[in-house]
């Protein structure tokens, strides 16, 4: 990160005036260094200009810092919030779950967002291991939290309360410094792992302006964040939108018929999504996107069918992001590279080292495939990604490192697979496991999705995967099924369809 490079953040923030600088340094100096900051800037640099459209409401910069402001001193002198404590968000995305980041912040407390979409037993698990100080939450969940009868949080606020809280004006709170961001990871089984995150202008100008610069963010005005803010893509699209000083719309929940009418009623231009958003949009209502000039996908693999149908419905549009919870943003593909260099992940960012590493922790040459690392202040970190650099500098995913698969001594990535099935014109989805076998140690199983009113048999399909893939790359069972699992942050859910087969192998109770 030089110099030049900072400067050209600043001013594309219109920070990088005497008035931006000088707002800048005063509120440094009255809020300290939290993400609070960030909104008093902007407050003064956008004042009434819209800032954050909910299901409810819009509110513009000043309103936004405002309630900010006034919550995080009732948080303080009526919850008696104070720096270090453990704060946990339990919410969808609205107004009221942004407002309470910016006062938690304020006040240098740890903020722990936790996916609604958990469950039962994984949210009692991480109430139980965490125990918080304070868990704001939506009202949805109130009868399953009195439900777990958890002694160990200290206090429970409804969301909903929060929009009315009250605070004296005159009232002050000490200079802090931001406290944790702790995203909680780990997929759909296991413990779930903790990238915590502590907010600095330093450490993040850098992958900011990567952002602005190759989505052409300052460009831009209005952007729909429907991904999860519980999760960093979500809570990262946010954040880097209020900095610019755009309107920001966020909706409770996504469903693709909503989230068309949205892009159309608030003549959204960017977009933050995952693939399958995507998909479901360009089947919904795609005459409703065309405001659409820039749609951000990350979160999960964006298959090259998908990228070809945007193109064709939309125009070059489509950027593929790669990050990790723990790592951030890593690299970035443009519409352009996408269609020179189908399935990539792009470029990695500015200020980022990426490699592939084998399994001794040796960097590989391009084209080797091996554990995508990052490097980090204590070393190389594994990202827990499988995948390879080309010779021109550009990334590619084969998957997880616990989704391979060793059939018969040969090591396959599912993703391999999938990728040539994704090709198939009379399939919608592909998905790619291993399943025990006493002979071949595991053998491959493919999940299949048809497009609507196709029908499609296992002897063609086979037929036609036969002269693009090698011979133990072929799928031992194919299992026809009308739709595929996926979280909540809308990544295909290998883990539900493994039940499909016993611990012997064994099929169990058809998929629907």
């Amino acid at each position: 990160m030089n110099i030049m490079t900072l400067v050209l953040v600043l001013a594309k923030m219109r920070w990088l005036t005497p008035k931006g600088l000088f707002l800048l340094l005063a509120a440094v100096r009255k809020e300290g260094v939290n993400v609070m900051l960030l909104l008093h800037v902007a407050a003064r640099l956008f004042g009434d200009k819209p800032a954050l459209t909910d299901d409810w409401e819009t509110v513009d910069y000043r309103q936004l810092f405002t309630r900010s402001r006034t919550l995080s001193i009732h948080f303080s002198h009526v919850y008696k919030m104070k720096k270090g404590q453990k704060i946990g968000f339990l919410c969808r995305n609205h107004l009221s779950f942004v407002t309470a980041l910016f006062a938690a912040s304020r006040i240098g407390a740890d903020l722990y967002l936790l996916n609604p979409d958990a469950g039962k037993n994984r949210l009692k698990e991480m109430m139980q291991h965490h125990a918080f100080d304070v868990l704001v939450h939506d009202e949805e969940f109130a009868p399953l939290l009195n439900a777990f009868s958890i002694s160990a949080c200290k206090k429970f606020i409804r969301s909903s309360t929060l929009q009315n809280a009250i605070a004296d004006e005159n009232g002050i709170l000490p200079r802090s410094s931001s406290g944790r961001i702790v995203l909680l990871t780990g997929g759909t089984t296991g413990k779930p792992k903790e990238a915590v995150h502590r907010p600095s202008i330093l450490a993040y100008i850098s992958p900011f302006f990567t952002l602005v610069q190759r989505l052409e963010l300052h460009h831009r005005q209005t952007a729909f964040v429907a991904t999860p803010l519980f999760h960093g893509y979500g809570i990262g699209m946010l954040l880097s939108m209020i900095a610019l000083g755009k309107k920001v719309v966020i909706s409770s929940d996504f469903k693709a018929d909503k989230a068309c009418t949205i892009i159309k009623k608030q003549r959204i231009d960017v977009v933050s999504v995952v693939p399958l958003m995507v998909h479901k949009m360009l089947d919904c209502r795609v005459q409703d996107l065309q405001s659409l000039v820039c749609i951000a996908s990350g979160g999960a693999e964006l298959n090259p069918k998908l990228v070809q149908s945007v193109s064709d419905q939309l125009g070059m549009i489509l950027y593929n992001l790669y990050g990790t919870s723990e790592g951030g943003l890593l690299s970035i593909a443009t519409p352009q590279e996408l269609a020179t260099f189908p399935g990539t992940a792009g470029r990695k960012i500015r200020g980022i080292q990426l490699t592939a590493c084998n399994e001794k922790g040796q960097q590989l040459k391009p084209g080797e495939i091996g554990q995508l690392c990052v490097k980090s202040k204590n070393g190389w970190a594994q990202t827990g990604d499988v995948g390879w650099q080309d010779g021109a500098g550009y990334y590619y995913l084969c998957g997880r490192t616990d989704d391979m698969i060793v059939s018969a001594g040969e090591n396959v990535y599912p993703q391999d697979i999938e990728r040539v099935l994704s090709y198939h014109p009379g399939i919608d989805a592909a998905a790619v496991i291993g399943i025990r076998d006493e002979r071949f140690g595991q053998r491959l199983a493919a999940f299949v999705q048809p497009a609507p009113h196709l029908s499609l048999t296992t002897e063609e399909l086979l037929s036609w995967l036969r002269p693009q893939l090698a011979r133990f790359q072929l799928p031992k069972e194919i299992i026809f099924v009308q739709t595929m699992p996926h979280t909540a942050l809308g990544k295909l859910d290998k883990k539900e369809l493994e039940k499909h087969f016993s611990s012997t192998g064994e099929q169990q109770l058809p998929l629907t």
